[in-house]
């Protein structure tokens, strides 16, 4: 039996059911703005590559490359209410979020390097080759003050300053997560530099 040539063509398969490189740009936008989790899926598995090679670049760190990648897509589901076509491509607009991310991890990066400078200066005071007087004190308040800090921060902050372990590097170790590994440090660095500086103070 032939079809019937007026019949209506059958229904277009869901997005859900096709593959993700089946979508076109405009699909994936439009499902996107509709809050399609397969469309932010099929997003992801386009342009993550792209993201993760620009981050990587930029940061000339893996791990640090895969979270601003996470940071990116969360961005885009986000924000996906705020994409307008007119003004460009969904791809344009993705990489105009990686580019910020990546922006905010440099400048987060530079605010941990001051930060770890500002302690590691009382820090290295701690060292065996410091003899005067003064220095045997310091040591014991930098000691004292670290075990004060939650066990978490202190384990981070031991295995930053007298390890010399990156944080990715201390990601690994502890199987901690990359953001929470940077969460310990940056917290308890805040905490220690206020602790040592009343002491010093009084």
């Amino acid at each position: 039996m032939s079809p019937d040539p007026s019949a209506a063509p059958p229904p277009a398969a869901p997005l859900w059911s096709r593959p993700e490189e089946s979508y076109s740009d405009e699909e994936l936008a439009r499902g996107l703005v509709a809050g399609d989790e397969a469309c932010l899926a099929a997003a992801y598995h386009r342009w993550s590559g792209l993201v993760h090679t620009l981050a990587r670049r930029s940061l000339g760190d893996a791990r640090e490359a895969e979270d601003v990648t996470q940071q990116v897509f969360l961005g885009v589901w986000r924000g996906r209410r705020g994409y307008r076509p007119e003004r460009g491509t969904l791809a344009g607009w993705i990489v105009g979020i990686a580019k910020r991310k990546i922006a905010d991890a440099l400048a987060a990066r530079t605010r941990r390097t001051d930060l770890v400078s500002s302690v590691g200066s009382v820090l290295a005071l701690a060292a065996p080759a410091q003899q005067r007087p003064e220095a045997v004190l310091d040591r014991v308040l930098v000691h004292h003050e670290l075990a004060r800090l939650p066990a978490p921060q202190q384990r981070v902050l031991r295995l930053t300053f007298y390890e010399d372990l990156t944080q990715a590097q201390i990601a690994e170790r502890t199987g901690l997560p990359l953001g929470t590994v940077k969460s310990h440090a940056r917290r308890g660095l805040h905490r220690l530099r206020d602790c040592l500086g009343q002491e010093r103070c009084a």
